[in-house]
């Protein structure tokens, strides 16, 4: 009897089990949370190396999906068999997608081409009633494939960089034979050399990063001289620039079912051609703004200039012309020139927080070009404006010989520090009281050499530019700053060394001494003299009014919580950047370098809106906002 129990508890241990599984039907459902779902219909191949939702079913219904993950290559030639069928469409996508996933196992371009062909054909259809629905969740996946196969494609080996070189490729689908455009590559006049793929760089030190997904994919390249006419002389030497690389297949529909594809590689400047035409349809061009951006500034010369460029009054920065001024992009006529011009013992690079953010509006992008100045920032500021001015003035020479481009005569200029200073020495006219301010011999009457009197009346004798019709003062120590006048700026002082055509010039200024009655005992200055508000100097440029019909803006920034008219940057007190007169001053609790400072870009940004007569400001494409990035600080 005890026995027949012993035997009977086990089957009484398993009829509770039995019970509750009856209350889980096979088929039913599960509540998750909302982003868990969306992950799920969302995923793709771009994003986990997995197949998208659409290929799932795909394999799925065809029974597939564990032979795909032991033998691709016969699954995808299975899928393809079938291309033709009414389900062409889903196969087409499905093979793009499962190829690009095999190549990144395997290792082979030539599946990386393969999936550009399929998403390729996906995309553009002989037949535009084929064509993929606009809110298609596909759609979107097939262009990053795209993207993405041509960028892997055509890398040399395992690295970033892309051979656009023409070639014949054998393929998994048959023969690719890839062209390239007849006149070769160029970018307004330049040559382009050693492209690069950005698309899957992490972007660090800029506070957000703009990007416009769209067909092709987006490079760096180099740009070369080869001595031709119409070279833009405005570019940097060796500059790195954004372009986007496509490759136009022909009609591969066709040249699937004949085992032969045709292509071109196609190379585009996406901020003069936006859109492309692909048969029926209206493409926009992969943009990655803030990438590009970051990449040019990765390891650039310009943080190594900006110490040396301060010590050395003849340390030169080769990725600019001899005066001073380069250009981000090529010269786009129609467009207003945004000129900036950095402070001291700093560089152009230190405004790529705000270069950032207004190329990333497409409505500041439409409406201006960013040109940049660099200068020896601790050669007397004299002779720093005198650069800033020439090469202004030449490059409109240069750029609109025949004065018909009316953008160039509204040009804005940006200044912060003593940037600021060389800013307003654009829009002065001093007549003689430099000059009066360190000599009481009629300038015409005083005994120098042809260079000397040259250089001197150059940077002296000034005359508003007639193209600048707008500035912003950014910080700018227009009564000096408290660090010129105590002992850091005389540590400074001694830094600095002038170039030998300043002190040559210095030799002749006091021979003037003796005999003609100099006011006092003269010396060339520094920058940081300059900026001392004792120097005669800084006071006659004070004293001087802009020029009518100019337009005037200040940003100061005010450090901690207290009295606005007490405060300072830590570098300039209120006091010294206050003027009057201009239409609009904005203060700003930061330090120094508010140029970075979003409340100082955003006020840029509403000053640029105004100046170019277009409404508010708008919200930008997409952005993504860097995970835990500080913005580039000086």
């Amino acid at each position: 009897m005890a026995r027949t129990r012993r035997m009977r508890l086990p089957a009484l241990l398993v009829l509770p089990a039995l019970l509750a599984s009856a209350c889980a039907t096979p088929i039913g459902v599960r509540k998750v949370s909302p982003q868990t779902v969306y992950r799920e219909l969302n995923a793709s191949a771009l994003s986990t190396h997995a197949p998208s939702a659409a290929t799932r079913r795909l394999l799925q219904r065809l029974g597939l999906t564990e032979r795909f993950a032991k033998d691709p290559e016969g699954t995808l030639a299975e899928i393809e068999s079938g291309l033709g069928h009414p389900d062409e469409r889903d196969r087409l996508f499905a093979l793009a997608e499962l190829s690009l996933i095999h190549a990144g196992d395997c290792g082979d371009p030539a599946y990386d081409l393969t999936a550009a062909v399929y998403a390729y054909t996906f995309l553009f259809p002989p037949n535009p009633a084929k064509e993929p629905e606009p809110f298609d969740p596909r759609l979107r996946t097939a262009l990053g494939i795209y993207n993405r196969a041509i960028a892997e494609g055509l890398a040399v080996g395992a690295t970033t960089e892309v051979s656009l070189a023409a070639r014949r490729e054998r393929l998994p689908i048959g023969e690719l034979d890839l062209g390239v455009q007849p006149e070769g590559f160029r970018y307004d006049g330049l040559g382009l050399e050693n492209f690069v793929s950005v698309a899957d760089y992490e972007v660090r030190g800029l506070r957000n990063r703009y990007y416009r997904q769209g067909l092709g994919a987006a490079l760096v390249a180099e740009t070369v001289r080869h001595g031709g006419e119409g070279a833009n002389r405005w570019l940097p030497e060796h500059a790195k620039v954004p372009v986007t690389a496509l490759v136009r297949f022909d009609d591969p529909r066709r040249g699937l079912s004949a085992r032969a594809i045709k292509g071109q590689i196609e190379l585009y400047d996406a901020d003069t051609v936006p859109v492309v035409q692909i048969g029926p349809y209206s493409v926009p061009l992969t943009s990655e703004t803030s990438t590009s951006l970051a990449y040019r500034l990765e390891g650039s010369s310009l943080w190594d200039f900006e110490i040396a460029g301060f010590r050395r009054g003849d340390f030169g920065f080769s990725g600019a012309k001899e005066g001073g001024l380069f250009m981000l992009q090529p010269y786009r006529p129609g467009r207003i020139p945004v000129v900036f011009v950095h402070g001291t013992a700093s560089s152009p690079a230190r405004w790529a927080e705000m270069a950032n953010e207004l190329l990333g509006d497409p409505e500041i992008a439409n409406h201006y070009q960013l040109w940049f100045f660099i200068y020896n920032s601790g050669n007397p500021i004299a002779l720093s404006a005198m650069h800033l001015r020439e090469g202004i003035q030449e490059a409109v020479r240069d750029l609109d010989p025949d004065g018909t481009d009316e953008a160039l005569r509204r040009m804005v200029v940006i200044g912060h520090s003593q940037g600021g200073l060389l800013t307003k020495m654009t829009v002065i006219n001093s007549g003689s009281k430099f000059w009066n301010s360190i000599s009481t011999v009629p300038f015409e009457e005083a005994d120098l050499s042809p260079k000397t009197r040259d250089l001197v009346r150059r940077s002296l004798f000034i005359e508003p530019l007639p193209m600048v019709k707008r500035v912003v003062f950014i910080s700018t120590p227009h009564r000096g700053s408290f660090l010129a006048e105590n002992f850091l700026g005389r540590i400074a002082r001694r830094l600095v060394r002038l170039p030998a055509t300043v002190t040559k010039v210095t030799a002749e200024l006091v021979q003037l001494q003796p005999g003609q009655a100099a006011r006092t005992a003269l010396h060339m200055p520094t920058a940081i003299d300059n900026m001392d508000w004792s120097t005669p100097f800084l006071r006659t440029l004070a004293s001087l009014p802009i020029a009518p019909g100019v337009i005037a803006h200040s940003i100061i920034p005010v450090q901690g919580g207290g009295p606005i008219e007490e405060g300072d940057d830590g570098v300039v007190k209120y006091r010294s950047a206050h003027i009057d007169g201009v239409e609009s001053e904005l203060v700003v609790r930061s330090g120094h370098s508010v140029q970075a400072n979003p409340q100082a870009i955003e006020e840029v940004r509403r000053i640029l809106y105004e100046h170019a007569g277009i409404g508010p400001a708008v919200v930008p494409g997409e952005v993504a906002r860097q995970p835990d990035q500080s913005p580039v600080t000086h």
